[in-house]
Order: structure tokens, then C-alpha cells, then sequence
């Protein structure tokens, strides 16, 4: 039998094998705490996050063939877990709440593909310290009188935490506050009157507690905790009968009028009970110092007058007034004690007046120069003021209402009549340019009397103006631009300057002066500056002129502006060359220079522009535009090119240039360039010095001026050298002694 026959027959013989032995796949056992297996005894805190890998479902096959793996959960409950049936890795899907599932059933399956196993688990949930105490029996509102004793026990708190172990033991605390009157006991919640307080309804009736739970901590999300939850307890103080009457309103104070009659009232009094929460009605009696004069209402408090004044014979009574509570039955409680002074006192029915010279007057009016001194008295105001009582009733006091601080009044308290001053106490605001008059109001009020009796008077002050400004330019310089070439007369500038002074005190004049004002006259009425009839403005003369003009008003009160005055160049020149015929000589390599003058002052007017109009030969030569630079083209680099385009053997060319400049309108000259090309200067001085040698007289020329030269020269070094010694000897004669000293030396 060949090698292939054999192999056949062995996987043959293998399937048939495999056909009659099919075991089903299993789960390996896993232990307590073991993560891999099919999940018996494994428990899972709540507080794993979701999509945390939590197991792995581990198992074989018998055969050795390769296993799926599933999970399942019973009909009707939450799904919480899903596998990946190739690895058996399993995966936490839906939150975990150990308060409201403790344990989860779970089917787990392994299968071969034939056979399928499922095994039920259970997989336990752990706790973790994720729930607050919660308080029972909210809201918490406790009813308690004021004379409960310290340390009573007023209620008891409690709150339940669903955690279990410590993070589910639950301790209470509250949050302190420096006047709190309540402790409260940290296991059993009972909250009491802390020890040394009593709580007091007249007080405070009502308090506001936060009551703290806090549970023993423990760990949740990897992290250690404690959870609190708080809670107010309200608590109403009740009413006690433990507070006697108070008046209100006292000390008490009455008086007695020249004009009373017997029954007139004269003060009523007034108490409560100190119970508010259960207050008590009130009875009123005297307990001395009536002397029979008055009596009391028992029931409103009011005092009443039993006699006519004049029958009384002091001018102050203290009446000693009880305030009594009454029972239900009558009988008298707890009371109080006040005292109530009555004064007899005149009646008060005379206002304080204001007089003036014809009698009562309430407007003064008075005229008067501006800035008076500080501290001068307004002596054109002659006011009396008078109050006819008596005693306190004719004790007033005087002020001024008007502007602050600029007028003051003496006196300020009088008694029964006085003499009143106004004086001066600030000059600076009493300015007519502010207000042509000023008004003032003179109050006289009574000081001790219930009445306040008051009389006012109207003080009217009319100004008169001063020459107290000077006037004042709108600028302290101004500046204004005149084209040159403007005919004389023009108008420059309109400088302004105001006085607020009025009448001729307000009026000005204008005048112009400084070292650049010999072009420009002013207009002494409207300050219009403008230029002399025969001035000539010229920017390329003189462009920036400055001088001042000065405001004056009648009284010789000035002001000083300066004045900056701008000549604008206009285009008012033309380019002009030095000839208008130019010779040059031009070496092959090297530009020649034309140059242009424009007398315009400014830009663009005095930029040229230059240009070749017109050449002979054309083509030859290029210009440029900025520097008047003539040049060869480029490709004329030799005199053989240059030969070879002339006609002439001289090599002389001419060409027009212009020169334009940029002003609007623009100007423009031309003038025409003889050019005479040669070869570089070098060849020229040689060539120059070997036609020498056919005249010897231009020889001997040169050698005498060149001796000349020389000879001048040393003859005026040594002559300055000479007069330098000299003047260093006059000033230090000394150093020529020095010298002489040093020679033996040398």
C-alpha cells in the first residue's frame, strides 16, 4: 500500500473514533477570590464603573475542539453583564445598586458546537459607601416654652444611611454658631437646652437650628468618604408670664399752658405687658406727687389737669405713674414704675420777626461790587430780629440758606432780640461774571419750644462788575498756512480772545509783534491777521515765520498768543542747467553728469526728472532719471565699437537732455550735451605727456608755476610756526627761561 493509502485509512479510522466518542465541554472550578472560571462564589462591588472588564469565563473541551462562550439572565430581570464568546472576557453593562440589588442571577454557557452546557450562578454585590443619611419625620418643628430648664430634652432626631457597616452607622452634630443655646447628643440625635442657657420669648422666638448626619466613611470609586446630609429644626419659643410691664416711649414730659383749664389733658402714658404671647391688660395709678392737681385714666394712662394754672404753685411737677398687670381674677401681677415731669411754662404764641428800619420787613436788599473782601460786614444791611416770649420760648437760632460757605451770620443763637451780621467769607465766589445777584434765604427757628416757631427773610444782593479778567485767548499759539505769491492783503489767520468782564471792561483789541511779524499787520476789532500791502511772500526765501499777538482790554489786562505762519510752496520755477550748451568727456566704462537746479522750496516742485529728447546717432546713449548720469549702452564696451558707428573721426556726439520737474504745473528746460568719447584716462596722460616734448615752453611753464608753488607754501608755514611761538611766550614768559636752563642738559 503506497504512503498516500495509508493516511487515508488513519483519518478514516480517527473520524470514526471521533463519532463514537462526544464528550460535552466544561467549566473549570474556580475559588473564592479567583477571577477566572465560571464565576461561582465571585462578588463584585457597586461601585465598579461601567465597562470594567469583571471576569473571565474559562473552560475546555475534552476532545480538544475549540469552545464558544454566553451569558444570559432570567426573564423579566436587568441585564448586567455581556461576554465576548471567543476569550470568555466579561463586561460590566449597567450600574450596580447594592440598596436595591444585592445579588445577581446569571446563566453562564460553554459550548463546542454539539454540546452546550449552562450553569446558574449567583454573582454577590458588595457595598460601597455611596448613600447619604437620610432624616425621617421631616420637617422638624418643636414647640417649647420659655421656662423650660437647661439640659431638657426637646427632641429627638434620627436618620437612617442604607450602607452597611461603618458608612451605614449615622452620628449627629450641629453646625455651631457663637450664640447658639442647643447641644444635641452625637449617637442618640436628642437634642437639649445647652447647659447655662435659658431661652427667652421677649428675646428671640424663634431659632434656627442645622442639624448635621454624618455616617462612619468608607470607600467608594477607590476614594475614602464621609457623607453628610443636614437639616433644619425650627423652634418656637412659647410665651411665659415671666416679664413685668414696660412704658413706652418714657422719660415722659409735659407741659402745662398759661391758657389751660381744668380737664384739659396733658400726657397720656402708655405700658405693655413684657408677655407678648400672652399679655395681660394694664392698669395706670399714681403713686405720689400729684398733690392733688391731676389725675390718671386707670385704664388709657391719660393725665389730665384738675385746677386752673395760676393755682398751681410750682412751675415743675415729677409724678411717680405705676403700671400694674391684671389677672383674670383681678388681682394685681407684676407692675412697673416710670416718673412723668410736668413743666408749667408760658404759652408760646410769638414767632421771631425780622425787622428793618421802617419796621417788620421779610426782603433786604443791598448793591455792592463784586470780590468784596473776606471778612468785611455787609454794612448796607441793617436787620433786627426779635421773638416777644419769654424764657426758652424766645431762644432761636439763625442761618443763612443760599450758595455754601460764601456769606456767614452773627450771632447764630440769639435770646429774646439782636443786631444781625452778614459778613463776607468767601470773595472768590461773589464774581458778577458767575451771578449778577446772589439770593439768600435768613431762617430764624426756635430751639427749645414744641411749636418750632420760624420766620424767614429774603436777602437779596444785586452785583456790580469789576475789572477782575483778562482776557483770554481760545489757543495758546495757532498755526496757518498762506500759499507764497499771494497778493498783499491777505487774510492769515483770525485769532479770538474773550473777557467775560462786561461793559468796556469786556472789550479788546488785538495787536502783533516779534521779529517775524515786519510782513503781517492785525485788525485791532476782529484780531484777522493778515499780510502788509506790499509783502511778498517767497517760500524759497523764508517759509516758517513766528510772532505773538498780544489781547488787551481797556485797562491794560493782557494775554499773549504766539502765532506760527506756513508759506506753501507753490511751482513757481523751472529747472535750470548752467548752460545751455554742456561739453563732456566720456572714458568707455565711466558716466558723465548733467545736473539741473530748480529754486523751488519743497517737494515735488524742486524734484527733476531727466531725460534724452533727442540723439545723434539715436540709440546710443541711456540717462538716468534721478541722478542725470549719461552713460553708454551696454554693449558699447570699446572705442572699435564706437568707430565703427560714428561718421566722425572725432568721436564727437551730441544729445538734448530735459529736465522736468514733478510740481503741477509741471516746468521743463533742455540743453544740448557735446559728449567727446575717449579711451580710459590713462592713456590719455601718457599720450598727453609725449606731445610735450614738441613744446618746450609749456615745459618750462609748468616747472616755474610748480617752483612758485613750493616757495609760497614754506615761506607761510614758517611765518605761522613764528607768530605761534611768539604768542606762547607773551602769555608764559616763564618758558622761555625754562628752555635756556634745559640747554647745558642736552
Amino acid at each position: 500500500m503506497t504512503r498516500a493509502g495509508v493516511s487515508l485509512l488513519l483519518v478514516a479510522i480517527h473520524l470514526s473514533l471521533a463519532r463514537h466518542s462526544d464528550y460535552a465541554p466544561y467549566f473549570y472550578d474556580n475559588e473564592r477570590g479567583s477571577l477566572s472560571g465560571n464565576m461561582a462564589l465571585f462578588s463584585l462591588s457597586e461601585d465598579t464603573p461601567v465597562d470594567t472588564q469583571v471576569y473571565v469565563l474559562n473552560g475546555t473541551d475534552p476532545e480538544g475542539d475549540s469552545v464558544r462562550y454566553g451569558v444570559a439572565f432570567e426573564k423579566g430581570t436587568k441585564e448586567y453583564f455581556k461576554v465576548d464568546p471567543k476569550s470568555g472576557n466579561m463586561t460590566l453593562i449597567s450600574e450596580l445598586d447594592r440598596e436595591h440589588q444585592d445579588e445577581i442571577a446569571v446563566l453562564v454557557s460553554i459550548t463546542d458546537g454539539r454540546n452546550k452546557v449552562v450553569e446558574k450562578v449567583r454573582v454577590f454585590i458588595t457595598d460601597a459607601n455611596d448613600e447619604k443619611p437620610e432624616f425621617l419625620n421631616l420637617p422638624f418643628i418643636v414647640d417649647v416654652p420659655e421656662d423650660t430648664p437647661e439640659g431638657t430634652s426637646l427632641y429627638k432626631v434620627q436618620a437612617v444611611d442604607r450602607d452597611l457597616g461603618s458608612g451605614g452607622s449615622v452620628s449627629y452634630f450641629l453646625q455651631s454658631t457663637p450664640t447658639t443655646k442647643f447641644t444635641i447628643d452625637s449617637h442618640s440625635g436628642v437634642l437639649r437646652i445647652k447647659p447655662g442657657e435659658k431661652l427667652d420669648y421677649e428675646t428671640t422666638r424663634t431659632h434656627f437650628i442645622t442639624v448635621v448626619a454624618k455616617d462612619g466613611g468608607g470607600k467608594c470609586n477607590g476614594k475614602y468618604q464621609v457623607m453628610t446630609s443636614t437639616a433644619t429644626i425650627t423652634i418656637n419659643v412659647l410665651d411665659a408670664q415671666d416679664t413685668p410691664p414696660a412704658f413706652v416711649g418714657a422719660p415722659y414730659f409735659g407741659y402745662v399752658y398759661e391758657v389751660s383749664v381744668p380737664g384739659s389733658e396733658i400726657f397720656t402714658v402708655s405700658a405693655k405687658d413684657g408677655d407678648e404671647g400672652n399679655s395681660n391688660p394694664i392698669s395706670y395709678s399714681f403713686v405720689n406727687g400729684s398733690g392733688g392737681y391731676f389725675s390718671i385714666n386707670s385704664t388709657t394712662g391719660c393725665i389730665s389737669l384738675l385746677t386752673y394754672p395760676v393755682q398751681l404753685k410750682n412751675e415743675l411737677f415729677e409724678l411717680k405713674v405705676k403700671a400694674s398687670e391684671v389677672g383674670p381674677e383681678n388681682e394685681d401681677l407684676s407692675y412697673a414704675i416710670t416718673m412723668v415731669t410736668i413743666r408749667v411754662v408760658d404759652l408760646n404764641n410769638h414767632p421771631p420777626t425780622f425787622y428793618g428800619e421802617n419796621g417788620p420787613q421779610s426782603r433786604f436788599e443791598l448793591t455792592m461790587y463784586e470780590h468784596p473782601p473776606e471778612g468785611e460786614i455787609l454794612r448796607g444791611l441793617k436787620i433786627t430780629v426779635n421773638d416777644s416770649d419769654q424764657g426758652a420760648n424766645a431762644k432761636f437760632k439763625l442761618r443763612l440758606v443760599g450758595p455754601g460757605r460764601v456769606l456767614r451770620v452773627v450771632p447764630q443763637t440769639v435770646l429774646n432780640e439782636a443786631q444781625v451780621t452778614i459778613i463776607v467769607e468767601n470773595s472768590t465766589a461773589i464774581d458778577y461774571e458767575k451771578y449778577q445777584f446772589i439770593t439768600f434765604k435768613l431762617l430764624a427757628v426756635e430751639i427749645d419750644t414744641p411749636e418750632r416757631f420760624s420766620a424767614t427773610a429774603d436777602i437779596i444782593i444785586n452785583l456790580l462788575d469789576t475789572n477782575d479778567n483778562t482776557p483770554k485767548f481760545s489757543s495758546e499759539y495757532y498755526i496757518a498756512r498762506i500759499p507764497e505769491n499771494s497778493p498783499g492783503g491777505s487774510n492769515v489767520v483770525a485769532v479770538t480772545a474773550s473777557d467775560p468782564d462786561s461793559g468796556l471792561w469786556g472789550e479788546v483789541k488785538y495787536s502783533i509783534y516779534g521779529s517775524g511779524a515786519d510782513l503781517f499787520l492785525i485788525q485791532a476789532a476782529s484780531g484777522i491777521i493778515y499780510t502788509q500791502p506790499w509783502a511778498s511772500l517767497d517760500a524759497e526765501v523764508k517759509s516758517k515765520y513766528n510772532f505773538y499777538v498780544k489781547a488787551e482790554d481797556t485797562e491794560g489786562k493782557y494775554s499773549l498768543a504766539e502765532v506760527f505762519v506756513t508759506v506753501l510752496d507753490l511751482n513757481d520755477h523751472s529747472p535750470e542747467f548752467n548752460d545751455n550748451f554742456l561739453e563732456k568727456t566720456m572714458v568707455i566704462g565711466a558716466p558723465v553728469r548733467v545736473e539741473a537746479v530748480d529754486e523751488d522750496a519743497e517737494e515735488p516742485n524742486n524734484v527733476i526728472e531727466y531725460s534724452i529728447m533727442r540723439a545723434d546717432p539715436d540709440n546710443i546713449f541711456e540717462i538716468n532719471k534721478a541722478t542725470g548720469e549719461i552713460k553708454l549702452k551696454s554693449y558699447i564696451k570699446s572705442m572699435e565699437i564706437v568707430n565703427n558707428i560714428t561718421k566722425h573721426k572725432d568721436c564727437k556726439w551730441s544729445l538734448v537732455v530735459q529736465a522736468r520737474d514733478q510740481g503741477k504745473p509741471s516746468f521743463s528746460t533742455t540743453t544740448v550735451v557735446k559728449i567727446d568719447i575717449t579711451e580710459a584716462i590713462k592713456e590719455r596722460i601718457i599720450s598727453y605727456l609725449l606731445s610735450l616734448r614738441k613744446r618746450p615752453g609749456t615745459v618750462f611753464g609748468i616747472f616755474f608755476l610748480s617752483l612758485s608753488i613750493t616757495v609760497l607754501l614754506t615761506v607761510l608755514i614758517s611765518t605761522i610756526l613764528y607768530w605761534s611761538a611768539v604768542r606762547r611766550a607773551r602769555v608764559h614768559p616763564e618758558a622761555t627761561i625754562r628752555k635756556i636752563l634745559r640747554r647745558p642738559k642736552s
